[in-house]
């Protein structure tokens, strides 16, 4: 079982940055590539950003390609999102979650592949 917590949340004015942390505890002797998504009200949740188990594959989304960059420390147990220039619209709830395969060497992108999440930080954007 991996447990997952996201800190770094907030509210932030459009243009401006932050940055989410994803602490990663339980079964950490096994590595799991990971990613980021989010869900805005009534939306459905959105793939953000993943990286893979070594951190050398990264993969993003095309809403937020170029803005945010992801990245892990694995003698941390810990996952990184950078958010920068920041739209009212990446306004939303960010989980990080834990691939279900362990040493899994690629990225995947749809939400069910990931079987271990975190409770969700929330980030506003003000314009």
């Amino acid at each position: 079982q991996v447990h997952l917590a996201e800190f770094g949340g907030g509210l932030v004015q459009a243009g401006g940055s932050l940055r989410l942390s994803c602490t990663v505890s339980g079964r950490t002797s096994s590595r799991y590539a990971m990613a980021w998504f989010r869900q805005a009200p009534g939306a459905e949740r959105e793939f953000v950003a993943g990286i893979s188990l070594t951190g050398g594959t990264t993969y993003y989304g095309d809403s937020v390609k170029g803005r945010f960059t992801i990245s892990r420390d694995n003698a941390k147990n810990a996952m990184y999102l950078q958010m920068g220039s920041l739209k009212s619209e990446d306004t939303a709830v960010y989980y990080c979650a834990a691939d279900t395969r362990p040493w899994g060497l690629t990225v995947r992108v749809r939400s069910a592949d990931f079987g271990s999440w975190g409770q969700g930080t929330q980030v506003t954007v003000s314009s």
